[in-house]
């Protein structure tokens, strides 16, 4: 039975885009610590381990991100694993933004002029504290707007998550679309959560530039 679209669906289109909102919080804070990793891997005068995370980016970002989460949710099963919606959706979404944010530090990290490093060195501080303490810091700066800008195009990925099952914006949105056959009034007003979600994020990255001095 075909109804008209009302307040009650904008509220669970609210409700959907909490999902949206946790499963980037989330795929940040996992994806940011391996990314991290991968970000030192590809600066560490070792080659081997410079080389693995070449690899690795070069990999997933060489993959489409749908190829990856059909992968992860539908391939695994066929050997017996089974993974539920959310948990492969968070997977895929937390190694797709390491490769990513693993380039966007890495480059912050090569960035720092090498007489920052040279300025360590000469005060006796070892590899790891010239990163501590000298050149992660200001490559924390120089790194804050794409950090931020990447993250704007992971919320806009989450979409993705749809077609596995998972009810985030999107598919609550598909959900909503098909009981009232109003397509349009359903995703404007599911492109104006979006919208309300990736401003939020730029007017942070704002707030934490002008926090750092980030010179632009």
């Amino acid at each position: 039975m075909i109804r008209d679209f009302d307040s009650g669906d904008v509220v669970y289109l609210l409700l959907a885009a909490r999902w949206t909102v946790a499963l980037v919080v989330s795929a940040t804070l996992c994806g940011g610590v391996l990314g991290f990793v991968v970000a030192i891997a590809r600066v560490v005068p070792v080659a081997p381990v410079r080389w693995l995370a070449i690899g690795y980016i070069n990999l997933i970002q060489g993959t489409p991100l749908l190829g990856q989460l059909f992968a992860l949710f539908f391939a695994l099963p066929l050997i017996g694993i089974t993974v539920d919606a959310w948990s492969a959706a968070l997977v895929c979404m937390s190694i797709y933004a390491s490769a990513f944010l693993g380039e966007i530090w890495r480059s912050g990290l090569q960035s720092v002029h090498q007489r920052q490093w040279e300025a360590g060195a000469s005060l006796g501080l070892t590899y790891r504290q010239q990163l501590g303490h000298v050149v992660i810091p200001q490559a924390l700066r120089i790194s804050v707007a794409p950090t931020v800008g990447f993250l704007v195009q992971l919320v806009k990925d989450t979409s993705l998550a749809a077609l596995i099952g998972f009810v985030e914006l999107t598919r609550a949105s598909q959900i909503i679309s098909s009981a009232t056959f109003s397509p349009l009034t359903v995703y404007t007003t599911a492109a104006a959560i979006y919208f309300v979600i990736c401003f939020s994020l730029s007017q942070l990255s704002q707030v934490l530039e002008g926090r750092l001095h980030v010179t632009r």
